[in-house]
């Protein structure tokens, strides 16, 4: 038995501990390679080349980068920050920018977890191609679509519902296959065996697993390239992806481009599913997160720029030009086309077998890396630290199998389908927004009313929210976009005005220019405060040393450009929904979507009711004083500085406290 116990502590060994005792990450490199295991994945490799070819030219380029550096990179650096800022999960993480934001954190943890339940379904496709790939010929020779279809996801055909004329509900699609596919199901147990050997001891064990679930992959898309960019009119292929400028291009000025451009970027990078605020909790509370956020996200767009060259090699070789009426899909690209074309490449098995073991790869690190959330929330409550981490990680994962069950049915392909769509869509930009609006508008409101008061707090953000709201309705109901932007804007100065108005005159003056005047002064405190003194509070613990610090811009950014922005995109699933009424997968899917509403709201009215997975010692220290524009440390409070000038500096159980001059 002590045997046994050493060999599995050799393969598995338990994490370091922090100087405060939370476990903690064996080097930077390591938590480097987790975030990006859990950020690159199927998405990088399939979905990326299909919206790319969807909208070819190098004008894609414009909305990507745009969404990458005001989008996704401010974002992500917010959920690596709290997490390593506040040691702990998204509940906790959260609960320390308000008590009543608790919900948010469980929003997060949640669109996380439902995406493992059919991430690890759609790997079985992949392991499926990959036992097939050892069989000479490819048994998709000359059948693609329907192996894929017939062999591989194994449904049956629905039966198609009707409409009346008057627009209601007729009948309803209905699925005939029910039964478990076998070979799904015994797939999954067998993925998530592989999940579970990955991270049932934690940071300790996942930190050694990434070097090879991460390294791997990296070199056998490089070889994927190579052999790509060798196959005959390879290079026509390559300049539809980077050697065709539109001058006059119409796409440009559509709304689709731009939103695909987004939902890239988050799908890709992966914010808003929780395990950059988990694995950031695991690090030193004063790691360089401005540095490793760019890595991450940076890295994560390169990967996929560069990964994409395989695919366009291929589209080149097959002749493949994009069709407005029939886009390109990720299973197309995944199932279809890279299968398609390696059928007729010398060494076939070989180039398949590479293929779908890169895909396996990707996507067993995004699968522990997305199931990390929920089990970070778990051990970091008072009930899971009676509770050893591996037994918690057996559970949570023999859980989440017996779900994912339900895609591995002879309907499960659409369930899956219908649920990844509005998780994605509505959903997770739901919880972004909630994410931004609640560091940049709740965060130590207290503060602001304590300087310019109630009302003029409430008018404010009641029309910085509401003309998000109001506008984008109005936009859908008219149809006419430039009539529900000029309502926005109209009913957001007027709230700014008639707050400044009726805002009392602050006696803790505002920094810089700011300061020079009694209304700019007070619209400081209405707009920039609650985000300022986030940047300055995280400072204290990301910005030590030589780390870099987080910009002042970073809050602005997030408020009045990343948050409008997410309102709008959350706001076409909507009338997404509208054809899709009378399919009860997509009704299934909308439905379990407004759940991170109802965690959001809920825990907004009722703030403690969360608290089960707050520690004490966490609870003890989330109230924070009246004291604005006094800089606080959550676990240590030091001095920062800005700009030359020395801010005060609260810890938790210290009595003195300094206002800034």
């Amino acid at each position: 038995m002590n045997a046994l116990k050493k060999a599995v502590n050799i393969f598995a060994p338990a994490a370091e501990k922090s100087e405060d005792g939370r476990d903690k990450w064996s080097s930077r490199p390591a938590f480097v390679l987790a975030a990006m295991g859990g950020a690159v994945g199927l998405g990088n490799l399939l979905r990326y080349p299909s919206i790319v070819f969807n909208n070819n030219g190098l004008q894609w380029f414009i909305p990507y980068f745009i969404a990458l550096f005001f989008l996704g990179i401010p974002v992500l650096l917010l959920e690596i920050s709290i997490g390593q800022a506040y040691r702990g999960g998204c509940i906790i993480a959260y609960d320390h920018i308000n008590m009543r934001t608790k919900g948010v954190g469980l929003a997060v943890i949640f669109n996380g977890y439902v995406v493992t339940t059919y991430y690890v379904p759609i790997l079985c496709f992949v392991m499926n191609y990959f036992r097939n790939s050892f069989t000479s010929p490819l048994p998709w020779t000359g059948r693609g679509s329907d192996f894929y279809m017939d062999d591989v996801v194994a449904n049956v055909d629905p039966i198609p519902g009707s409409y009346n004329d008057d627009g209601s509900v007729a009948s309803y699609v209905n699925y005939p296959g029910t039964a478990i596919v076998p070979e799904t199901a015994g797939w999954a147990a067998f993925i998530f065996f592989v999940v579970w050997l990955c991270m049932f001891k934690g940071v300790g064990l996942t930190g050694r697993v990434v070097y090879f679930t991460m390294g791997i992959p990296i070199v056998t898309v490089i070889v994927l390239i190579g052999r790509a960019g060798a196959l005959p009119n390879a290079i026509d292929g390559i300049k539809l992806y980077m050697g065709v400028w539109y001058v006059h291009n119409e796409k440009l000025a559509g709304p689709k481009i731009w939103q695909e451009a987004l939902g890239q970027i988050f799908f890709s990078i992966g914010v808003g599913f929780g395990y950059f605020t988990s694995y950031a909790s695991y690090n030193s509370e004063y790691a360089n997160a401005v540095q490793d956020a760019l890595i991450i996200g940076c890295s994560n767009s390169l990967f996929e720029i560069f990964a994409a060259f395989a695919v366009f090699g291929v589209v080149g070789f097959l002749g493949r030009r994009p069709d407005p009426e029939n886009p390109l899909s990720s299973f197309q690209v995944g199932f279809l086309t890279y299968p398609e074309a390696v059928v007729q490449m010398p060494g076939a098995n070989f180039w398949a077998v590479l293929f779908f073991f890169t895909l396996m790869l990707l996507g067993i690190s995004s699968s522990f890396a997305l199931l990390e959330s929920i089990v970070t929330m778990i051990t970091d409550s008072p009930m899971g630290k009676k509770v050893s981490r591996p037994i918690i990680s057996t559970v949570a994962v023999i859980i989440t199998f017996l779900l994912s069950l339900m895609y591995c049915t002879e309907f499960g392909f659409y369930l899956l389908d219908a649920v990844d769509t509005w998780i994605n869509y509505l959903a997770l930009f739901f919880v972004v927004w909630c994410e931004v609006v609640s560091v940049t508008m709740i965060y130590r409101y207290k503060d602001v009313v304590n300087q310019v008061g109630l009302p003029a707090f409430l008018v404010f953000n009641g029309g910085y929210v509401g003309a998000q709201i109001f506008g984008l309705a109005i936009a859908h109901a008219t149809d006419i976009p430039g009539a529900g932007a000029g309502f926005a804007f109209g009913l957001f100065f007027m709230c700014l005005a008639i707050s400044l108005f009726v805002a009392r005159t602050p006696d803790s003056i505002a920094p810089r220019f700011w300061g020079g005047n009694v209304f700019l002064n007070r619209m400081w405190w209405l707009c920039f405060y609650s985000g300022n003194q986030l940047t300055r509070d995280l400072n204290v613990h990301v910005a030590v040393g030589n780390n870099w610090a987080i910009p002042m811009l970073w809050a602005p950014i997030l408020r009045f450009i990343s948050a409008p922005i997410l309102a709008i995109v959350f706001s076409f699933a909507y009338p997404a929904f509208h054809p899709k009424r009378n399919d009860p997968t997509h009704i299934f899917g909308f439905a379990i979507s407004h759940l991170v509403m109802v965690f959001v709201v809920g825990v907004l009215v009722v703030p403690k009711s969360l608290d089960v997975f707050v520690p004490e010692t966490h609870r003890e220290i989330r109230d924070i004083p009246t004291i604005p524009n006094v800089t606080i440390g959550t676990t240590q409070g030091e001095e920062s500085m800005e700009n030359g000038e020395m801010d005060g500096s609260y810890s938790p159980g210290q009595n003195v406290m300094s206002t800034e001059k």
